[in-house]
């Protein structure tokens, strides 16, 4: 009895730590969901879900309204568009049988957050195979406050948000020398998506430099590359042309020509152009090392000298390094959180006693380093500071009603008044069947998203299950928001005109018929009549913002 509660004791580190911070995030992601700040990736998670729970496995129309058929060739989203061309996402079958038993957007964002508090636990499991209790909490702590994993945790749900748990889980298997469980999650990890094929080849790579298994991780990188290439190269293709014609090219466009691309042709371009690749490597300079430092910084900067971090953390790193566009080098968004696992556990070998000297020794004849105060303050104002950063970048808008979006000009929500506006939104949602097609504007769609047919306003256009083209039975848009932000967001004013003009020409010509409109929030029904309310209070709106509209972008 006295030695369980010493090992209750030891381990309470841990445990308050999970109990905080799976309550501070779910209460703040489920306040952003319910406040309307989820967008559009948050609906398509919840209609694949929803599909898959009625037998329409991996569909969705607003899957398909971000396909290369509908961007580049103008083509009319389907309902049976299979989401597999765009990401290969197998394992979120594993957690089907769950959202079968609550079928809300909402249960992704408490799945997402369970998936990074388990992760946390698993990582403090892994740790103590080499080190102390207070250094393995206190890896665990800098898991949970790092930028790349706390920001992505309360955004949309992703299929990221899986990989943590995956590969703690994996790497504790190797340890123990669970070779069944080893493959069982090597298998979740490649079905995760078609890119984290490049997560398990890091893990194979330092299985075999490290001298401790070389020949799993010889057949670890074969298998990982190999399903890397067949998927996008072979399986992906039969379902649409995403892959080479959009992702492939939206990432890594800048090695090849032409207007599609396979992974292929891409890796043979990189290989063949060094220089090129040595610059994509390293610029922009300041951006690089500023989110290179960010992800170091919850870790007081261990991984720096601990080889066995690069060397799994290095292949996904590589991967952003080396493509293009804003999202790549983001901190706060999804992709970070696949560096995270290799920094953690190379953190985990230098404080077991492994360093660049002592890579290819038996970790069993190393002796952990011990943590003197003085670098457990600095490690705790590191945390500190990596908190501090991730709270005032407020990450997906989780704490709008606490940080402006924008100082000058000042663009801030209030909570009395998002609440108030949540309200509407909600009355205004029940008055929409729930079989019925919708075209909304993008933080409505989670809400509405549990149907077959839905699209993003201003598109009203989709083909049904019976190969037919028809438009949407009612439009819900949110022009209040707009509205809002468009003073510090061009985007937001483009959008505003655009879709202020829509509404007045399908209106005008008697398509759809206005029922109801509050505050800035439309509500039409096709073929149905004018609300004469509704009607004034939207032209009075229309009358409000038409300076807005009428100044140049």
């Amino acid at each position: 009895m006295g030695l369980q509660l010493d090992k209750m004791t030891e381990k309470r580190g841990i445990i308050v730590s999970a109990i905080i911070f799976f309550a501070i995030t779910l209460v703040l992601i489920l306040h952003r969901h319910f406040t309307f700040y989820s967008s559009y990736d948050q609906g398509i998670f919840n209609q694949v879900f929803w599909n898959g729970i009625h037998g329409d496995f991996f569909q969705s129309s607003l899957s398909s309204q971000l396909s290369t058929n509908v961007v580049h060739n103008n083509e009319v989203p389907e309902v049976y568009y299979h989401r597999l061309g765009q990401h290969f996402t197998p394992a979120l079958l594993l957690w089907l049988p769950i959202y079968a038993l609550f079928p809300y957007p909402a249960t992704l964002s408490v799945l997402q957050v369970l998936f990074v508090t388990s992760a946390g636990i698993i990582l403090y499991f892994l740790a103590r195979e080499y080190v102390d209790n207070t250094v393995a909490t206190l890896i665990s702590i800098s898991f949970y406050s790092a930028n790349a994993i706390l920001a992505p945790t309360l955004a949309n749900f992703h299929d990221i948000s899986q990989i943590p748990l995956f590969v703690f889980t994996l790497l504790l298997a190797m340890e123990k020398r669970w070779w069944w469980l080893f493959a069982l999650f090597s298998v979740f990890i490649l079905a995760v998506r078609e890119d984290s094929g490049i997560t398990l080849f890091g893990v194979g790579v330092y299985m075999i430099l490290s001298g401790r298994f070389p020949r799993i991780g010889l057949m670890v990188c074969t298998v990982s590359f190999s399903y890397l290439l067949i998927l996008t190269n072979l399986i992906m293709p039969i379902f649409s042309e995403d892959i080479s014609k959009r992702f492939m090219l939206e990432r890594f466009g800048q090695y090849v020509e032409g207007e599609e691309a396979t992974t292929l042709d891409v890796i043979w371009a990189m290989l063949t152009q060094p220089w090129l690749l040595l610059r994509e490597l390293v610029t922009p300079l300041d951006r690089t090392i500023r989110y290179l430092l960010g992800h170091l910084l919850p870790f007081a900067f261990i991984p720096t000298i601990a080889p066995g971090a690069w060397f799994i953390a290095g292949f996904p790193l590589l991967k952003l390094l080396l493509g293009k566009g804003f999202s790549v080098l983001a901190i706060t968004i999804r992709y970070a959180m696949g560096v995270v696992p290799g920094l953690c556990y190379g953190a985990i070998l230098w404080w077991g006693g492994q360093g660049i000297l002592t890579f290819n020794q038996p970790l069993e004849s190393l002796t952990p380093r011990p943590l003197s105060r003085k670098f457990r303050r600095f490690w705790l104002f590191c945390i500190g500071l990596t908190l501090f950063f991730t709270l005032t970048s407020n990450p997906n808008r989780t704490l709008y009603f606490l940080i402006p979006d924008s100082i000058d000009p000042l663009v801030y929500v209030s909570l009395p008044t998002q609440w108030e506006r949540s309200g509407n939104l909600y009355n205004l949602m029940n008055r929409i069947p729930k079989q019925a097609s919708v075209s909304t504007t993008t933080y409505i769609i989670p809400h509405l998203s549990g149907r077959r047919e839905i699209i993003r306003f201003p598109a009203l256009e989709l083909r049904n299950d019976q190969r037919e083209v028809e438009t949407v039975e009612y439009v819900l848009a949110d022009l209040w928001r707009l509205r809002r932000y468009q003073v510090a967001f061009d985007d937001d004013l483009a959008r505003l005109k655009t879709m202020t003009a829509k509404i007045e020409a399908i209106t005008d010509e008697g398509e759809y018929g206005i029922i109801d409109f509050r505050e800035g929030i439309i509500l039409l029904e096709k073929g149905a009549e004018n609300n004469s309310q509704a009607v004034n209070n939207w032209l009075n709106f229309k009358a409000k913002i038409r300076p807005i509209l009428q100044r140049e972008d």
